[in-house]
Order: structure tokens, then sequence, then C-alpha cells
């Protein structure tokens, strides 16, 4: 029903913003990827919506970008996944990040999402592989190689979030291998 709002931006509590339109105040629940990139109180703003009417409440979701209102519609329509979840799936991560996450079926990357567990996570990439992934997953900044995979993998095990590991990623030459790549990707990660 609203599926845009350009307005200035009246307050900032996260994760609901105030928007006024034109002399209408929307509360607005953003995801923190989207809360991070917004301008200053009082300047212009314009989020892309997602519009919930539940039995106690109607509830505005904005969006910074078009393919995070898409995720964010792709995890509601996921069983046992509801509105607030799928906004914490986005403040965890980014959607490139979702997107090689279900590629690449990584579900411990979900579970380190504030109220996704193991079994969450299994359905979540189970139900979202085809739908999110493959197009998102196939960006640069996914593993070309079984290899690249194998650092990844080695790198947020040793706990590195996945902006750490991918920038230290793009720092190895090609061809490298598992072993020579860890230490390489270590080296550049303490700098």
């Amino acid at each position: 029903m609203i599926g845009r709002l350009a307005g200035l931006l009246a307050e900032k509590n996260p994760p609901q913003l105030l928007i006024d339109c034109h002399g209408v105040g929307y509360e607005v629940d953003v995801p923190m990827s989207t809360f991070y990139s917004l301008p200053a109180v009082g300047e212009k703003v314009t989020l892309l919506t997602h519009f919930v009417v539940r039995e106690d409440a109607q509830i505005l979701y904005g969006f910074g970008t078009a393919p995070e209102r898409e995720a964010f519609r792709q995890l509601i329509r996921i069983s046992g996944v509801g509105p607030r979840t799928a906004l914490a799936v986005l403040s965890g991560m980014s959607v490139i990040e979702l997107g090689q996450a279900v590629t690449l079926q990584e579900a411990g990357r979900l579970v380190k999402v504030p109220g996704i567990g193991k079994k969450t996570a299994e359905r979540l990439l189970l139900e979202l592989k085809g739908k999110l992934g493959a197009d998102v997953g196939t960006t640069a900044a996914a593993p070309q190689s079984e290899e690249a995979a194998d650092i990844l993998q080695a790198l947020l095990a040793l706990g590195y979030n996945d902006r750490e590991a991918a920038a230290s990623m793009k720092a190895l030459p090609a061809g490298v291998g598992v072993s020579d790549g860890i230490r390489l990707a270590l080296r550049a990660l303490a700098k």
C-alpha cells in the first residue's frame, strides 16, 4: 500500500525513525544497515517501504535500497520468520553477505544473528536457496575457487567478521594455496 516515503527525518531512535511527509509523521522501523546510512535529523530522506497489517498493529518497515527490501520480503515469506526476525537478519549482515551465506550454505553466519538458532538458520538457507543467493552470490566478493572458499571459512571460524575476512581476501594473490592464503590473510588483518 505504501511503497515509498520521502520527507524530512524528524527523529532517529534505533531501529525506529519518524519521517515528516508534508505534516504527517510516519513511524518507520529500519534495519541497522539503513539506519547507519541516514542523513542528519532535519534533512531530506527517501525510503522504500513495506507495510505490514496485523490484527493488533500496522507497522511500516523502511529500507535504503531495493535489494534490501526484496531480501526482507523473501525472509518474511518463510514460515516462522516474522518481520522482526527479518529485520534482525538484515541488521546483522548485508544483503550481499546474506546472499553469500545462502550460496555457500553457511548456517554458521546466520547463527551469529541474535534470535536465529541452528534450526532456523538451516530453514532460512533451504528456503532462500535459488531465490536470493543465486544473483547475489555471484558478485566479485564471493570466493572464486574452492581454495578461496576454504580460506574464507577458516577466517570466519577464527572469529573475524564477514567484512574483515572479505577485505583480507582481496589482498591475496591469485591461485594461492589454502595454508599460505590463511597466513597472508592473517598478516593483512594484523596490520
